[in-house]
């Protein structure tokens, strides 16, 4: 194994996990988590779901998150005035964000995601249309499709959808589905989007069902894991490729309270044995991984500890879950480093 298959592994295997912790759901709790479904079932057909409560992820975790590290915090402020500046739109005026993703294979080893997306919040379609004239320096236009009005920037370079998410778009299209929902992605994206809320179908059904097993979390996601997927996949190491291979679906979710960060994945494999060969593999390179994150110094060093030290792998039949937990305030320091 290299190194810098180690380092992969290593951070894969951070990222795969979560300390879920037990919440007592409030009524409005549950309301809130009866109308996202909604939302993320208001998507068209996809490979994968994310939903992200957006207002929260915004003014209570990055914050948080940022404290120590004011130059990135500045820097994602910038971002959100850039997009608001861009579209019209404040992301802070919206509560929840729902993605869902398509998988396409341009050319042979390649994987490319093609985002749909929905946001529920606040807005105000004339802000979109002055913002699109002044910003867009003339490359920016209005289209009508199935009754609804479709606003397009012509970017011509990447964008932060919200000031949070990279997007690679020549142009953004942005249009409201009613008075508190908007489709926002690329034309075709968002031409799909409003095919399937005029539609009503119960799309997506088993994706949402993975991604809202904790409806409280801030950032929750399911999707299927498809062979060609994992074949474009450059993981460096041949022995843990086949041990992904049984994989047809990942589930996962990103949580806060007061003083940590969790985050949790899950993934359903094809038999038990998958999911029990592949549990195998990551403890063995749990222990591996405590002898190289030793070496490692800093900010680095201590968040890389604290993920280990935290790191729970289990097997329910044929699902794998990974859990760990770490401190906000050790994630910051490395945020844009």
């Amino acid at each position: 194994m290299t190194r810098k298959s180690l380092t992969l592994l290593t951070v894969l295997t951070f990222i795969m996990g979560s300390q879920l912790s037990g919440l007592a759901q409030t009524r409005r709790n549950t309301a809130a988590a009866a109308a996202q479904p909604n939302l993320l079932s208001s998507l068209p057909e996809s490979d994968a779901i994310a939903q992200v409560k957006v207002n929260r992820l915004l003014n209570d975790v990055v914050p948080r998150v940022l404290a120590n590290n004011p130059a990135k915090q500045t820097e994602l402020n910038n971002n959100i005035e850039s997009f608001k500046n861009r579209t019209g739109l404040d992301p802070r005026s919206f509560d929840q964000l729902a993605l869902g993703v398509r998988y396409t294979y341009p050319t042979e080893g390649v994987t490319k995601l093609v985002t749909a997306a929905l946001a529920t919040g606040t807005f105000n379609a004339g802000a979109i249309v002055a913002a699109g004239r002044l910003a867009s320096n003339g490359k920016y236009r209005e289209e009508k499709y199935a009754g609804k009005t479709v606003y397009i920037f012509s970017l011509d370079e990447s964008i932060r959808l919200f000031g949070v998410i990279d997007l690679k778009l020549r142009d953004l299209a942005v249009s409201p589905i009613d008075p508190n929902t908007l489709a926002l992605g690329d034309p075709i994206s968002v031409r799909s989007v409003i095919d399937s809320s005029a539609g009503r179908k119960r799309n997506n059904v088993e994706l949402i069902a993975l991604a809202t097993r904790n409806p409280t979390a801030v950032i929750g996601f399911g999707g299927n894991i498809s062979p060609q997927v994992l074949k474009n996949l450059d993981l460096g190491n041949a022995s843990f490729a086949g041990d992904l291979s049984g994989i047809r679906q990942a589930y996962g979710t990103v949580d806060a309270n007061e003083k940590d960060v969790d985050v949790f994945i899950g993934a359903k494999t094809v038999d038990n044995n998958a999911a029990n060969n592949l549990k195998d593999t990551l403890e063995g390179l749990k222990q591996f991984g405590a002898l190289f994150i030793g070496r490692l110094t800093g900010a680095k060093g201590v968040l890389a500890k604290s993920a280990l030290t935290n790191l729970k792998i289990v097997t329910q039949a044929n699902e794998l879950q990974i859990r760990t937990a770490v401190a906000q305030a050790d994630i910051g320091p490395l945020m844009g480093n």
